[in-house]
């Protein structure tokens, strides 16, 4: 098992950044793939970006491509989520996910066993 802490959400004007964090507990963290998504009120909980246990292979939603990006260090059991350019859209909260499946269907949020609590991350225009 495996318990999943965000941190690094907060309030930033538009054009801003932010670097999201998500510690991962136990010494398994490179066989997850993991990813982040993000729901808004009101709205499903979707995809945001994933990267493979290795970290050689990213995946981002196209209203993020060019602005956010994944990436994650096994050595400290964490995977990052640096979000640039933020857009008052992107207000939300923010989960990481750990999947522990050989293939990484990364879109499908049903697929992540684990996930954690969530951090708010509020852009304003």
């Amino acid at each position: 098992q495996v318990q999943l802490v965000e941190s690094g959400g907060g309030v930033v004007q538009a054009g801003g950044s932010l670097r999201l964090s998500c510690a991962a507990s136990g010494r398994t963290f490179s066989s997850y793939h993991m990813g982040w998504f993000r729901q808004a009120p009101g709205k499903e909980r979707e995809f945001v970006a994933a990267i493979s246990r290795s970290g050689g292979d990213t995946y981002y939603a196209d209203p993020v491509k060019g602005r956010f990006t994944i990436s994650r260090d096994n050595a400290k059991n964490t995977v990052y989520l640096q979000m640039n350019s933020l857009k008052p859209e992107d207000t939300a909260i923010y989960y990481c996910a750990a999947d522990d499946k050989s293939t990484f269907y990364y879109g499908n949020r049903g697929r992540y066993k684990y996930w954690g609590q969530g951090t708010q991350v509020t852009v304003s225009s």
